[in-house]
């Protein structure tokens, strides 16, 4: 029988979860905070050994548009096992290969698909941002970049580490509407966001070297679930084109229709020079894509020897996905539920003063949390605390904001809610579910997660206005 404890007492899983601690890596992994064994999954649904079942609002860490194992997706990966096709063409023709192009080029942003060309790269989204960042410096012959702080750096940081000088990667204050760099919210913010990074383009040094590329984020997702104003990406639109500077989108956080619209920059109607596409493009198998306007095209070296830009499953998976999505009508529906889980959200954020702020698009939602003794400070400084020094959080205050995120991990772990860390100092969670969410269990995660947080809540200082629910008056 599945899960069954073995004979001396023990649940099988505990032996698996031992023999992982002892092989792997002490880096930060999933599974430190999520201690289970998953045998079994189906849409938003994980079964673990123990034969308990999560709502798994990760997606696979962004992999899984469609959730686990959906059938469309299987059926694809069936067709092309079944037909014997070699399973790893790197850069060759194949009917999987096009078929994948084509429905590709459907969904592409208007301006984009007509005139688009496409990269494929060793299959992580990491991979494919830096062979964005690789591909605008070769390209352009410049060897700068600008960034913006929080970004989703991690994997080109081979290309964008400001240590490294002769790359000339520079970091700029966050992007506008969060952490205003001047200490303004509201229509200002953004505004005087924009004219920094003019002023970065066009001050001391712009004359012998503008940077190949800006590299922005429609939703800032790594660094705490920030939509970016329209009306500032086509500002960065408009400074970019006006000096012949690529504006690379990196989508890597955003997935397939998750904000509402099939691609994150879409909201804004921008068209970029290149996309660092979602790794759901893969339909949850291994495929990093990026895609360029065909008129900066050349014979750029970039991909190096990448082994596996060739993956036949993934792209069926991919075609397979995207199609889906697009037929369905998914990425509207997201827009129409994620509102609903936000406002409601909202109200929860309303009732219990640790949650700081609840932010997104779509179905992309980052939580925020604040440690009980920091509320009061919090609340009072609000107008002005993301200006200060690290966004107005000593470390002594990360740290329990940390601690306070963990928590609430954990609580949902223990009612079946699957949630992932996110955000500044690793003080907020977020909820990334697939597509294919229904309304029920839209229902069940809110619930789950207002039980996590109320736990959480009294268990960091006394129940009252202060510390658990808002006392009403």
């Amino acid at each position: 029988m599945s899960g069954a404890a073995s004979p001396g007492g023990a649940h099988p899983a505990e032996g698996v979860r031992r023999r992982q601690s002892a092989r792997d890596a002490a880096a930060r992994t999933y599974a430190r905070a999520l201690p289970l064994v998953p045998v079994r999954a189906r849409g938003l649904t994980i079964e673990g050994a123990d034969g308990r079942r999560y709502l798994d609002c990760t997606s696979g860490a962004g992999a899984l548009a469609l959730g686990h194992n959906h059938p469309v997706v299987l059926e694809a990966i069936r067709r092309v096992l079944d037909s014997g096709v070699p399973l790893n063409t790197p850069d060759l023709a194949t009917p999987v290969m096009d078929a994948f192009l084509a429905e590709l080029h459907r969904t592409l942003p208007p301006g984009l698909a007509h005139r688009a060309r496409v990269r494929f790269c060793d299959p992580s989204a990491d991979d494919a941002l830096e062979t964005a960042c690789r591909w605008a410096r070769a390209a352009t012959g410049r060897p700068g970049l600008l960034t913006f702080t929080d970004a989703h750096r991690r994997a080109a940081s081979r290309s964008l580490d400001p240590c490294v000088a002769h790359r000339r990667a520079v970091s700029l204050a966050d992007a506008p509407g969060h952490h205003c760099p001047h200490g303004l919210h509201g229509e200002r913010g953004p505004d005087l966001a924009a004219d920094w990074v003019a002023s970065v383009l066009d001050g001391p040094g712009s004359a012998s070297g503008l940077p190949a590329g800006v590299i922005v984020e429609p939703v800032q997702g790594e660094g705490g679930v920030f939509p970016a104003p329209d009306a500032w990406l086509r500002r960065m639109r408009r400074l970019t084109s006006d000096r012949s500077v690529a504006l690379v989108v990196d989508e890597t956080q955003t997935g397939l229709g998750r904000t509402g619209a099939l691609w994150a920059v879409d909201h804004s109607g921008v068209t970029p020079d290149v996309m660092v596409l979602p790794p759901d493009i893969g339909g949850s198998l291994p495929l990093a894509v990026v895609v360029h306007r065909e008129d900066l095209d050349g014979d750029h070296p970039v991909a190096g020897t990448a082994p596996f830009r060739g993956n036949q499953l993934a792209m069926a998976a991919g075609t397979a996905t995207l199609a889906h999505i697009r037929r369905n009508g998914l990425a509207e529906r997201a827009a129409h539920l994620g509102t609903r889980m936000l406002d409601q959200l909202r109200a929860l954020a309303e009732e219990f003063p640790i949650v700081r702020r609840v932010r997104g698009k779509g179905l992309l939602i980052g939580v925020e949390l604040v440690d009980a003794e920091g509320v009061g400070e919090l609340r009072e400084a609000s107008t002005d605390v993301e200006a200060q020094g690290h966004n107005g959080v000593d470390g002594r205050t990360a740290r329990r904001n940390s601690e306070l995120v963990v928590a609430l991990q954990r609580e949902c772990l223990t009612r079946g809610l699957i949630v992932g860390p996110g955000g500044r100092h690793g003080r907020g969670v977020r909820l990334a579910p697939p597509l294919t969410i229904t309304d029920e269990q839209a229902a069940a995660v809110l619930d789950r997660l207002a039980g996590a947080i109320e736990a959480v809540a009294q268990s960091h200082g006394p129940v009252g206005q202060q510390h658990g629910r808002r006392v009403r008056r």
